[in-house]
């Protein structure tokens, strides 16, 4: 059956294509009023490109392919955000801060779940080159802009600190295998894998790690954190950061979860996940790692977020159909080649009706062109 496509990969039919190409409008052009630059970064590269830096961690999710012209390795990209820390280090290689934004398609290795597609349309923006709370609340603020300008309600905007919990494993010695598993049990929730993996860590750290699933919630959870965890320089600016992100930004839905240490090895600072309103399910995530570019010669504090755009096309509230007209095929009739023109111009859709072709085989239209006394003028499809 040389139809079918392979596991965790589909078409977008027209009306799912039409809705995200409007959705993918509306965000670019929010993107481009906030001077954020749109980049097209290419599909494929090197490997050595996309796996170092930021992309390193994309290792298991890259596909890689060989080169037929270099013999070199190379990857599809897996994330377009590394792309852009390497145009914004060495192309641009501007001073001071430059924004960003891409919208293109993004492949993975395997799925990220059982409901996940392996190609996804990733739609982000990236800020560069400013390594204050200003540029978070930025992105946090655009972030918040992109839902209200589509039309999807926000439940919460999760925000974490991956310096808490970097400075607990430090101070506690924790080596990185044993890193790792916490990290797992504390995605989880596990608490008996908690307890077991910190069954050798000291106090305090060790009743501050067990701690550290139960603070999350709203802005009272940052004192529960300042009174309870170590007293330790990192954490301290960390909750900082925090204190004043919920002062700045008390507009928005925001709520705090400590536990939260998605992207952990990428990001060194706020992170961050969306959840719309009934769905379970973080919709656009996000946080700080600087250090792009470091790679590329210019190490750049960074900052930024990005969504799937098909996943986004889901939820969003559905379009009114744009109306169209439907218009007998012209033949030699140059009056109606005139007037199918100057609709278009205006921005009408018309649909010609090919020779033969019934009007119930062409598209949805609500409105077609009739001949009225010499003039063809634009009446409802079943109308008079």
């Amino acid at each position: 059956m040389n139809w079918l496509l392979p596991e965790y990969v589909a078409d977008a039919l027209p009306q799912e294509t039409a809705r995200m190409e409007r959705l993918r409008r509306a965000m670019l052009d929010l993107f481009r009023t906030h001077g954020y630059e749109q980049v097209m970064p290419p599909l494929l590269e090197y490997i050595d490109s996309l796996l170092t830096g930021p992309g390193s961690l994309l290792r298991l999710r890259t596909f890689k392919l060989v080169d037929q012209l270099s013999g070199r390795t190379m990857g599809i990209r897996a994330d377009t955000t590394p792309q852009t820390a390497r145009i914004d280090a060495h192309l641009l290689n501007r001073q001071g801060v430059t924004r960003l934004c891409y919208c293109g398609s993004v492949l993975h290795a395997l799925p990220e779940s059982q409901m996940s597609s392996r190609e996804l349309v990733q739609l982000g923006a990236e800020l560069y080159g400013y390594a204050g709370l200003e540029a978070d609340i930025e992105i946090v603020r655009l972030l918040a802009a992109v839902f209200e300008t589509i039309g999807v309600r926000i439940s919460c905007i999760d925000i974490s600190h991956v310096g808490i919990f970097r400075a607990l494993a430090r101070e506690a010695g924790i080596d990185a295998e044993a890193e790792k598993e916490l990290l797992r049990c504390l995605h989880d929730k596990d608490t008996p894998g908690i307890r077991s993996c910190c069954a050798a860590v000291r106090e305090p750290c060790r009743s501050a790690l067990m701690r550290l699933p139960e603070l999350y919630g709203g802005a009272a959870l940052l004192d529960s954190a300042e009174r309870e965890l170590p007293r330790i320089p990192e954490i301290a600016s960390a909750l900082s950061s925090l204190r004043r992100l919920r002062s700045t930004l008390s507009d928005l839905p925001l709520s705090f979860d400590l536990a939260d240490l998605t992207g952990y090895h990428y990001h060194n600072g706020i992170v961050f996940s969306a959840y719309p309103e009934s769905v379970a399910s973080a919709i656009a995530r996000g946080g700080r790692y600087d250090g792009a570019g470091k790679i590329f010669g210019r190490p750049r504090p960074a900052t930024g977020f990005s969504m799937d755009l098909r996943a986004i096309a889901r939820i969003a509230p559905c379009a009114e159909r744009a109306n169209a007209i439907l218009a007998p095929w012209p033949a030699d009739d140059s009056v109606l080649s005139k007037e199918i023109d100057r609709l278009r111009k205006q921005g009408e859709t018309v649909v010609e009706l090919l020779p033969g072709q019934m009007v119930s085989e062409g598209p949805l239209c609500d409105r077609r062109l009739v001949e009225d006394n010499g003039q063809w003028l634009v009446k409802a499809l079943n109308g008079d």
